[in-house]
């Protein structure tokens, strides 16, 4: 057997760990379409008529060492006939921390409620629920920190904590603008049952201070694509309650996943009174009957105030939902839906049939609960 030399044996030593190292280090990339057709405008969504593409995004992700990982989100959307990029996500995490702790820290999405803390192409529908697109601008993400907890209970209950920037959800020249304060629990009722509720605090010390900016026509709302919130409150207050069946257990051939929500938002500004609040709520029933397919529905009502200097003016928004989905696989999915509004206050109220598609190639988590 042939012996190395001594310098071509110090060079594999010292090759090796750089190989490794940067095999460990490749990340993982992933990217997600989204396209639409859409028949209709209508009211209070940031999809415009027509065809225009959707949440699209780019996604790395990675282990940064033992210690710590980390990702970047950018998402591509469409917006009269003009493309927008903006950067989503672009936080590390840590995960190695002692007594059930993690610690996140950079611009992610806030985990308040239930669907916030998801991406868009998580979701079961084209679109969030109206109370979601009002008062959170579709899903709040912002630049700032987190702190878990993951109890030692015999059944799942994490608490956890952010602090934002907050100039995402309302213009201000707060430090950190926004404080969130979150619990979520829940556990198996059987092997073919499932649950999880939550209750989420947003405290946006920011709200009087971007009044003047926000003061504006929401009628048109249908063409603010900033994913701002259009109506702020100083507190929000959000509690989500979902259940899960499936036969045995097996989410391949059978699911049945039913949902909903309560958001409830007050002390508008320095002009309003108790009776002065935004809230809505939505429920929604999706069931996969077969291995490929889904068929959806989902009810939702907002009760907003649009303000007007001193004043304000009553506007409402009753949303129907209803959805066939065909998935050919876990990376594919068409999506066909047909929305009723029934409105109050908002001219761009109208029903519509969308056409979706959302594809995903690369490496690709798993989806949250």
């Amino acid at each position: 057997m042939k012996r190395m030399s001594p310098i071509a044996s110090a060079l594999a030593l010292a090759v090796s760990p750089l190989a490794t190292s940067a095999n460990e280090l490749n990340p993982d990339i992933s990217a997600v379409l989204d396209g639409y057709y859409k028949q209709n405008t209508t009211a209070l969504s940031h999809r415009d008529e027509g065809f225009g593409l959707g949440h699209t995004e780019l996604s790395l992700s990675s282990p940064i060492d033992d210690l710590f990982e980390g990702r970047l989100t950018a998402v591509l959307e469409s917006h009269d006939g003009e493309t927008e990029l903006e950067m989503e996500e672009a936080f590390i995490q840590t995960t190695g921390m002692p007594w059930n702790l993690s610690m996140r820290g950079g611009r992610f999405l806030s985990q308040v409620g239930y669907l916030n803390g998801r991406h868009l192409h998580e979701d079961d529908f084209v679109e969030r629920p109206a109370a979601y697109r009002a008062l959170l601008g579709s899903h709040y993400f912002d630049d700032g920190v987190r702190l878990n907890m993951l109890l030692p209970t015999p059944f799942y209950w994490q608490i956890g904590a952010e602090a934002f920037d907050g100039n995402r959800l309302s213009e201000g020249e707060e430090d950190i603008g926004v404080y969130t304060v979150n619990t979520r629990f829940g556990g198996d009722i059987s092997n073919s049952q499932s649950w999880q509720a939550g209750l989420s605090w947003l405290r946006n010390r920011q709200t009087h201070a971007g009044e003047e900016a926000h003061d504006h026509d929401h009628e048109e709302e249908g063409h603010d694509h900033s994913h701002a919130a259009a109506y702020t409150g100083e507190n929000l207050y959000i509690a989500d309650l979902v259940w899960k069946w499936s036969p045995r257990g097996n989410t391949r051939q059978q699911q049945l996943t039913l949902s909903g929500e309560y958001l409830y938002a007050d002390d508008l500004n320095e002009y309003a009174s108790s009776d002065h609040v935004h809230e809505g709520w939505y429920a929604s029933a999706v069931y996969q009957f077969a291995p490929q397919w889904s068929a959806g529905v989902r009810y939702g009502e907002v009760d907003l105030k649009e303000a007007h200097g001193d004043h304000f003016h009553d506007q409402e928004l009753e949303e129907t939902d209803v959805m066939l989905a065909w998935s050919h696989s876990h990376f594919s999915t068409l999506r066909l839906q047909y929305t009723f509004q029934d409105a109050y206050g908002f001219e761009e109220a109208d029903n519509t049939v969308t056409l979706q598609y959302v594809m995903s190639f690369g490496e690709h988590g798993a989806h949250g609960f």
